[in-house]
């Protein structure tokens, strides 16, 4: 037989003993391990060291026990986040109260301990935001959210409020002016020059005889007037103020009614201003005849001769004195008349001057003393509401 070759009872043989051997090593290791406690009970007891450590083997949990652990987490998680977020939603709120007392100029409530109508020495422990609820840091969020809506709708209430006011203002500023309106327009005209002098008419040596026009005219070089004038018109106020629209208008009364030439005062009357809705080129043409005085030169057209007068005086007499236009003389008087104050008919300015070209001395004589009664010096039409509801004058 081969010596490399086994046969299969000597293999058995060898798996037997080796099984064998293995066995004595496990009993020999227990063995070992009662005679060890056997000697352990034998010893006396010790005290058992403090570094000792022993250990238990811990029980397999439930299933009901892993329900209250996931459980238990879950609840810690939920508080944790409910804190979080509830602080996180209070500061900004916090912030925008500190910003508006510091705006209005107030204690800080917080920090004084103002956060209700009691003393802060009486309030209890200050809330913290752990100690809010979810609930509770929504409702504050709600609430202050309603009351920048609450603002915002009062400030668009208010600002409603401001379309009725200014309608009115818009609606008195309008009757303030068509009321008005020649008070500001006449204190205007008082600085621009309200006619055109056309220099070949103005009259350097005032002894000399000029032949002029046919057409009656008044000019007045200081104040830049060249005007128009109608002659021998009615008293009444319609007939003064359809001529004065054209310039100036004759006021011919009983003892005032001559004519440039003539003994005797002639009275020429023209306005200061008038309403802006009043027809006529010649509504401020006296608006700067307060600016003369005496000794300034007033040039009167008529007939083809021109008239050289000087001005004596001047006066402010009330509407109904017409008296101031009558007086005796023996010399050819010339008055001119306006409105005064500017924009208003309150009052007269009566401008008086005495003829010295041509010479006063061959001045024919004064017209015989008729002529219409009248109780007013005429003065203008009156604002637009005078006009549709009465009044004038």
């Amino acid at each position: 037989m081969n010596p490399d070759e086994s046969s299969p009872d000597d293999e058995k043989t060898q798996q037997t003993a080796a099984a064998n051997v293995i066995r004595s090593q496990i009993d020999t290791l227990y063995t070992s391990e009662v005679h060890t406690e056997a000697e352990a009970k034998a010893q006396p007891q010790q005290e058992p060291s403090t570094y000792h450590r022993t250990h238990n083997p811990h029980p397999k949990p439930e299933a009901e026990q892993w329900k209250e652990y996931h459980t238990a987490w879950q609840n810690y998680y939920q508080k944790y986040y409910e804190n979080f977020y509830t602080a996180q939603a209070k500061n900004p709120v916090q912030a925008l109260a500190e910003k508006a007392n510091v705006t209005s100029g107030q204690p800080d409530v917080k920090k004084e301990g103002y956060f209700s109508t009691q003393p802060a020495e009486s309030e209890g422990p200050e809330e913290t935001p752990e100690a809010l609820s979810n609930d509770q840091a929504l409702y504050e969020l709600r609430q202050k959210l309603l009351g920048k809506v609450q603002a915002s709708a009062t400030k668009i209430r208010k600002s409603r409020h401001f379309v009725p006011i200014l309608s009115a203002v818009g609606v008195v500023a309008i009757f303030v002016f068509i009321q008005y309106n020649q008070v500001f327009i006449a204190n205007v005209k008082a600085y621009v020059s309200p006619g055109s002098i056309d220099p070949q008419n103005i009259v350097v040596d005032p002894s000399s005889d000029n032949v002029v026009s046919q057409d009656p005219r008044i000019i007045i070089p200081k104040i830049n007037v060249d005007v128009p004038v109608t002659y021998d018109i009615g008293t009444d106020n319609a007939s003064q103020m359809a001529a004065m629209a054209n310039g100036l208008a004759h006021f011919p009364v009983a003892g005032a009614s001559s004519h440039p030439g003539e003994i005797g005062n002639t009275v020429l009357a023209g306005h200061s201003s008038n309403d802006l809705f009043d027809t006529g080129d010649y509504k401020f043409i006296f608006a700067q005849l307060d600016k003369l005085v005496v000794g300034d030169t007033v040039y009167a057209n008529y007939k083809g001769k021109r008239y050289t007068y000087v001005v004596t005086k001047t006066q402010v007499v009330r509407p109904t004195d017409v008296s101031a236009l009558i007086y005796p003389t023996t010399k050819p008087i010339l008055t001119l008349l306006t409105c005064t104050p500017l924009g208003t008919a309150l009052n007269r300015l009566l401008v008086t001057a005495e003829q010295v070209s041509p010479d006063p001395s061959a001045a024919a004589a004064a017209p015989a003393q008729t002529g219409p009664a009248t109780t007013s010096i005429p003065g203008d039409n009156g604002t637009l509401f005078e006009k549709l509801f009465g009044g004038g004058h």
